[in-house]
């Protein structure tokens, strides 16, 4: 049967065609159902945008139970406030441009959309600029938690001892060990370690090598053999092979044993549960049918030498550490303190935490710390800052004055009386008082300029006992709950930036030849991605204030 009726003019047909290339078009692209009033676009872009909802009021509501119920002094400002605002403002003013992107369109203007456009995927690259400039900040800041709850924040010093692949310095906290012998696990080392025991034993000029001989399946591997990649995977090898060769000996052992025991259980009229314990495999049946394996393998460093390795990756002793790949590294543990150039903040919060719960008096647990006790800079700091929080009582207590029971309106906050932070040290060193200190406009976003500040010396040098350091680690998502929520919400949300940017990206440039042949199909795929970016600056207006004000 024909598509359409039998056409006897070029009339019919034109007419014909007209309507059959109608039919097999997508209905309501760029004209509005009329149950709803909308093109099919703008009903999918809500319904994803109300899956977005879901996804982030998630992230909100487990930000606030989370804060809520920390048991730890929960990081309060912590974060540069001029960067996000900037942010805050590009993403509105990108809004604004993306809508005149869409009017240019309804307006037939095309350089009036190519304009609004280009601003709306500018300002998108603003934003992640930024955001890049403070993740960075926060991947090159340290921060490092004593046993006895004091925080300390800073630049760490480069160790003497330490270098890496290029014979750089790496930041002093590093685990040093006086390396003896090191026993490699043979189904878990990590190929990286291993490279770098080879190297670092190199650079001391020592030799890393078989402990003594080996037996592997009738290859012998002689002592003082020199560890290799290429001979750690050949003993892993032969070890695996033997270990299956022996797992299925005992296996076949095993349940011939078990067959014969049934068998004995039957005769004598016993159930099959009641032979359990009559089935034992002897050993000097089957060992000449096992094969020796390798599980752990041992070298000797000649002569002995100091290696070092990350914190994170090594759980340090007196006299013998562990790697996590099960390496176990035989030697004496060197002095491996944290050793701070610039300290520029300290945080005595949880400290009072605890001194509360053990009903101590606040100041008197923070002036019993080691910090305290053994940096006299940083007891200088503190009496400064008692100082200032005297003064700032009494700013609090003229302005607000005293409630019906005598109490005062407002007194200073627990961040402001137990946390010295980098703006309270330029103040002290500038000699005025607290929130008086002058700084240059790059400080608001990358933090302290520790350079111009050292002929001051603002920020006190340390070097912290590797005994007292409970917790050290960079700000990133591993040093506590809030960076981790802080990091996701953020780099989440800057997907969504990058991915909006892309598509209102593809329809600038590539968008001319939709325009041409159907502006308002265009106009309408602008005003779902402007829909979309639209939510994104909204999302953004809830993360500034609860991560950077709050």
């Amino acid at each position: 049967m024909l598509p359409y009726p039998l056409c006897t003019t070029n009339q019919d047909i034109a007419r014909a065609n007209h309507l059959s290339q109608a039919a097999m078009e997508i209905p309501y692209i760029y004209t509005p159902r009329k149950d709803t009033g909308m093109v099919n676009s703008k009903i999918a872009i809500w319904l994803f945008l109300a899956s977005e909802v879901m996804l982030f009021g998630g992230f909100f509501s487990s930000y606030i139970y989370l804060r809520l119920g920390a048991d730890y002094p929960w990081p309060e400002r912590a974060l540069p406030v001029m960067p996000g605002l900037i942010n805050t403002f590009v993403l509105i003013f990108s809004s604004v441009t993306v809508v005149f992107a869409w009017v240019g369109l309804k307006l037939r203007k095309w350089r009036m959309f190519q304009i609004c456009m280009s601003l709306t995927v500018m300002c998108a690259a603003i934003f992640m600029g930024l955001k890049a400039l403070e993740y960075n900040v926060k991947w090159h800041h340290q921060a490092v938690r004593l046993s006895d709850y004091t925080i300390l924040e800073g630049h760490l010093d480069k160790s003497e001892h330490a270098k890496d692949k290029k014979g750089e310095k790496v930041e002093a906290d590093v685990i040093l060990v006086k390396a003896e012998k090191v026993s490699f696990s043979t189904v878990r080392y990590h190929k990286p370690w291993v490279e770098e025991v080879i190297r670092q034993a190199a650079d001391a000029k020592s030799k890393v090598v078989l402990a003594e001989d080996l037996k592997l399946d009738g290859d012998t591997v002689t002592k003082g053999s020199e560890l290799t990649l290429a001979l750690l995977r050949k003993i892993q090898k032969i070890h695996l092979d033997a270990r299956a060769n022996n797992a299925e000996v005992r296996t076949d052992a095993l349940r011939a044993e078990w067959k014969t025991a049934k068998d004995k259980a039957e005769n004598a009229g016993k159930k099959g549960w009641q032979i359990a314990s009559a089935v034992n495999v002897d050993p000097a049946s089957i060992a000449s049918q096992l094969k020796p394996e390798a599980s752990s393998i041992s070298f000797l460093l000649d002569p002995p030498a100091l290696l070092w390795f990350k914190h994170r990756d090594i759980k340090e002793g007196a006299t013998q550490s562990r790697l996590r790949d099960d390496t176990v590294i035989d030697g004496a543990l060197e002095e491996s303190p944290v050793a701070f150039h610039n300290l520029d903040a300290i945080d005595f919060r949880h400290v009072v935490m605890q001194a509360e719960k053990k009903g101590v008096d606040p100041e008197v647990a923070i002036e019993n710390t080691w910090l305290i006790k053994h940096s006299e800079e940083a007891k200088e700091a503190w009496e400064w800052n008692k100082e200032q929080m005297v003064a700032l009582e009494k700013e609090l207590l003229d302005k607000y004055g005293v409630d019906e029971h005598g109490k005062a309106n407002r007194v200073p906050t627990l961040t402001e009386r137990y946390r010295i932070g980098w703006k309270d040290f330029v103040a002290k060193a500038e000699g005025v008082g607290k929130g008086e200190q002058k700084f240059n406009m790059l400080e608001e976003f990358k933090g302290p300029d520790y350079k111009s500040r050292a002929e001051h010396h603002t920020f006190p040098h340390l070097h912290v006992p590797r005994e007292l350091v409970f917790l050290s680690g960079k700000f990133t998502p591993a040093w506590n709950t809030y960076y981790a929520i802080y990091f996701t919400m953020t780099f989440l949300h800057g997907l969504h930036v990058v991915g909006g940017a892309a598509v209102l990206g593809y329809y600038l440039f590539r968008g001319r030849k939709m325009y041409l042949s159907n502006p308002e199909w265009l106009a309408n795929r602008v005003e779902v991605g402007g829909l979309f970016w639209h939510f994104v600056d909204l999302v953004w207006i809830f993360l500034f204030p609860i991560l950077y004000l709050m």
